[in-house]
């Protein structure tokens, strides 16, 4: 694994760990509150981002996906959040797998862009997460480079592709944002965002 994979994926790992505390502090009646994902509750976003860790970990492992209509949360939404977690991390670190190349619905991409994509994914949704229960995701150098990085690949990628059923029109932003806020408004969040907007 080269140095460039290495940093990548301790950045997952340091994303994953700020979602962590972030699953922990939502409050009961939190669960049901609106998203910046419109059609979502709290719990809805929580179900799509443990989902996707799911999904993820079982095609770099070469298994079974979870069931579309699997109740991935259960009783313990914060212990299934840290066990996808940790299944992501390990299939991801799993020697050779960000070289190999694997199929989705969505094409062939090796295992570094898989982990970039899911690394741009679960960032915005973390922004999501602390908007809609009123957190703070921590000012630091990790996760500012995080979504530097992460907003950089996804305009890339996402530059010449159709938004359709995956994410809103971006959004204005100010220039001087910080780099999680231009990843939000470049997926289609409005930035600041407020529950009634």
């Amino acid at each position: 694994m080269n140095k460039e994979s290495r940093t990548m994926l301790a950045s997952l790992e340091h994303s994953l760990q700020l979602g962590g505390r972030l699953v922990e502090n939502i409050a009961g009646p939190q669960w049901n509150a609106p998203t910046p994902c419109s059609d979502w509750t709290v719990r809805k976003l929580l179900e799509h981002v443990v989902g996707m860790n799911l999904v993820f970990a079982a095609m770099l492992s070469g298994q079974r996906p979870p069931s579309r209509d699997a109740d991935v949360l259960g009783e313990d939404p914060a212990g299934a959040y840290t066990r996808s977690a940790q299944l992501l991390l390990a299939a991801f670190g799993a020697p050779g797998v960000l070289e190999q190349s694997f199929q989705s619905p969505m094409g062939t991409a090796t295992g570094f862009e898989r982990l970039q994509i899911r690394s741009y994914d679960l960032l915005a949704h973390l922004w999501d997460l602390a908007q809609a229960t009123g957190q703070a995701l921590e000012d630091d150098p990790v996760l500012e480079s995080s979504a530097q990085q992460a907003w950089e690949f996804a305009r890339g990628q996402l530059a010449d592709s159709p938004r359709s059923g995956r994410f809103d029109p971006p959004q204005p932003v100010s220039d001087e944002a910080p780099a999680l806020d231009q990843l939000a408004a470049f997926l289609g969040r409005p930035v600041p965002w407020t529950p009634h907007r």
